[in-house]
C-alpha cells in the first residue's frame, strides 16, 4: 500500500513534463512553419485570389475613350418644294469592361510554366456623349421648313442618324483594337505586378471571351 501510494505523486509530475515537451514542439513545429511561409511568401493562387477580388471591387474598367464627329443630312420634300438639314455632331464613347463579371473560373494558373491566363469579358461601349456645344446645323429650303412641321422631322432624323453613326465609328477595327489593347495591359499589371512584388516569376496573358 506505501509503494502503491508513493508512486502516485510521481506521475503527475511526468505527464505535466510530457504535455510540456509536446507544447514546447508544437511551438517550435509552429515557429519553424510561419518562418517558412514568411521566407516564401504567400503562394501565388493566394496573390491572384486578391488580385481578383479586387479588380471585382473596381467594378468598372474604362481602359479607352475616344471622340467622334458624326455628319449627316436629312431631306423632305413637300407640295413640290424641298428642305435639307445638315448635322454635324461630335461625341465621345467610352469603352468598358464590367469587371464585376470576372470569376475564378475566368483565370486559369498553369503552376509549371508560370502563366497566368486571363479571360475578360467583352467590351462594351458607353455613350456617346454628345458634346451640344460644339454642334453645328445647315439648313436649305427655308420655305418648307418655315411653313410645316418639316425641320422637326429633319432634326430627329438627324439626331437619330449622328447618334447611329457615332457608334459605327466607334466599332471600327482600329478603334477596337486600340481600346482592348488597354484593356490587356491594365488587367495584366493589375495581375503582374502583386505577384512580382511577392517574388513569383509569372507572365500574364489577357485576352477576351469569345463573342
Amino acid at each position: 500500500m506505501t509503494g502503491t501510494a508513493a508512486s502516485g505523486p510521481r506521475i503527475v509530475p511526468r505527464l505535466i513534463l510530457f504535455l510540456a515537451a509536446v507544447l514546447f514542439a508544437l511551438a517550435v513545429w509552429w515557429a519553424v512553419s510561419a518562418w517558412r511561409d514568411w521566407r516564401e511568401g504567400p503562394p501565388p493562387e493566394t496573390i491572384v485570389a486578391a488580385s481578383l477580388q479586387g479588380l471585382q471591387e473596381q467594378n468598372i474598367l474604362v481602359p479607352f475613350t475616344a471622340r467622334y464627329v458624326a455628319v449627316v443630312t436629312s431631306t423632305q420634300s413637300r407640295m413640290g418644294l424641298s428642305a435639307k438639314k445638315t448635322l454635324i455632331m461630335p461625341g465621345t464613347v467610352r469603352y468598358e469592361v464590367d469587371l464585376a463579371k470576372l470569376r475564378p473560373s475566368d483565370l486559369d494558373w498553369d503552376a509549371e510554366a508560370g502563366v497566368l491566363t486571363v479571360t475578360l469579358p467583352r467590351l462594351r461601349l458607353a455613350g456617346p456623349e454628345i458634346d451640344i456645344d460644339a454642334i453645328s446645323e445647315f439648313r436649305d429650303g427655308a420655305i418648307l421648313l418655315t411653313l410645316t412641321g418639316a425641320e422637326d422631322v429633319l432634326d430627329a432624323a438627324n439626331r437619330k442618324a449622328a447618334q447611329e453613326e457615332l457608334i459605327k465609328q466607334a466599332k471600327g477595327a482600329t478603334p477596337m483594337r486600340l481600346a482592348e489593347g488597354a484593356a490587356r495591359t491594365a488587367v495584366a499589371q493589375s495581375f503582374a505586378m502583386p505577384l512580382k512584388a511577392a517574388g513569383i516569376d509569372a507572365r500574364v496573358t489577357v485576352g477576351f471571351a469569345a463573342r
